[in-house]
């Protein structure tokens, strides 16, 4: 998808003084005026990097579902990630949408683009890409030097995980996103990236979809030895587990390895991804962290 962005003004009498072309992490060429002061974020793990870089003060706007850190609550809301409000997003002036075209439609951009505010897409199918947009957001918004020691502390537990892991075997995983229709992470997930990291073998990771949908004969076929249900923020309530507990001839549930996990972590590309990936390891190997 190819998104043309223009700011308002540049069709005219060219670059003014201080503007400046970017490049997001679609490859798109992003023209802006000057660095972004006043910036509306329409993807929950940009809102989490944002704050931790310090950088909170140029968040003027931010979707429904942005709720990490909680002062992250208190910024003025545009809507939902899929369709935000137009007319939220123009009234707090940004000079810069953050968004992402796995999450909102792509008329949204080309509506921004027509009242001439630049949008800066962002994506991450990995545990690099999402280390490489907190090093791009320091960038953007004149926080490198906040960023950097950052990512190396994230990068730095990433190794020690690894490192515990090493030495054990990698039990089969099956990681549910959701349980019905059952939504479990295929090759272009991150979280199928954190499951070989923390010691696993996500049995879904050959799928080319990001998020398949799988039949319950399919998952239960394939004998996990271990069994992740992802919860979803803390107003959802406690993951049901009943039905996988009525399949007592699946190793993971004989075994007792049929376990409830913070899906927040594993599915946001935000600093917290490696709490996700520990919590992981802790569920796959806890002889690892006794």
């Amino acid at each position: 998808m190819i998104v043309t962005i223009a700011v308002a003004g540049l069709l005219i009498g060219g670059l003014p003084a201080g503007a400046f072309t970017t490049r997001d992490m679609l490859g798109r060429d992003v023209t802006l005026a000057a660095p972004p002061r006043r910036i509306v974020s329409l993807v929950p793990s940009v809102t989490e990097i944002l704050f931790a870089l310090n950088a909170e003060s140029l968040l003027v706007g931010v979707t429904d579902f942005c709720d990490f850190p909680p002062k992250a609550r208190h910024r003025p809301r545009v809507g939902g990630m899929v369709a935000p409000s137009l007319e939220s997003i123009v009234a707090l002036r940004p000079d810069l949408v953050i968004a992402t075209n796995e999450g909102t439609r792509e008329d949204t951009f080309t509506q921004l683009s027509r009242v001439g505010i630049p949008v800066y897409l962002v994506a991450a199918h990995h545990v690099g890409d999402a280390t490489a947009l907190m090093r791009r957001l320091g960038t953007l918004t004149g926080r490198e030097k906040t960023a950097e020691p950052l990512v190396a502390g994230l990068e730095q537990r990433i190794e020690a995980v690894k490192k515990a892991v090493l030495p054990l075997g990698r039990p089969s995983v099956l990681y549910v996103l959701w349980p019905e229709p059952l939504i479990v992470p295929g090759r272009e997930a991150i979280v199928t990236e954190l499951i070989q990291l923390a010691g696993g073998r996500s049995l879904t990771a050959d799928d080319a979809d990001a998020w398949p949908r799988y039949s319950l004969e399919a998952a239960v076929a394939k004998s996990p030895e271990v069994i992740l249900l992802a919860n979803h923020g803390a107003g959802t309530g406690p993951v049901a587990t009943e039905k996988w507990q009525r399949l007592a001839s699946l190793p993971a549930v004989k075994a007792g390895r049929l376990l409830s996990i913070d899906g927040d972590l594993m599915h946001r590309y935000g600093p917290r991804l490696v709490d996700g990936l520990e919590q992981l390891a802790r569920a796959i190997h806890p002889e690892a962290f006794r």
